[in-house]
C-alpha cells in the first residue's frame, strides 16, 4: 500500500504535520507533494477545492480527494 495516498501540503502547514503524524502512527503510507515547489500540484489543489489552495488535500486511489480531512475520514475512505 506504499504511496497509495497523495498528500498535497506546504512546509508551514500545521494541519499537514498533524495529519502526517497521525497517518504514520496508523501505518497509512502516503506520498507527499509540496505545492510550493510544484506549480502543477498547486493548480490541481485549486481545481479540486473551488480555486483555493487548501492543504492538506489528499488524493485517493479512486481519484477522489478530501481537503483537510480527519484521520477518521482518511481511514473510512481507505477502508482501514
Amino acid at each position: 500500500m506504499s504511496g497509495t495516498v497523495t498528500m498535497y501540503s506546504t512546509t508551514w502547514c500545521g494541519y499537514c504535520r498533524r495529519l502526517k503524524g497521525q497517518m504514520e502512527r496508523e501505518g497509512i503510507s502516503y506520498t507527499e507533494v509540496n505545492i510550493e515547489h510544484d506549480p502543477d500540484s498547486a493548480a490541481f489543489v485549486e481545481k479540486v477545492n473551488g480555486g483555493n489552495q487548501l492543504v492538506p488535500t489528499l488524493l485517493f486511489p479512486d481519484g477522489s480527494s478530501l481537503a483537510n480531512p480527519s484521520l477518521a475520514q482518511v481511514k473510512q475512505k481507505l477502508e482501514v
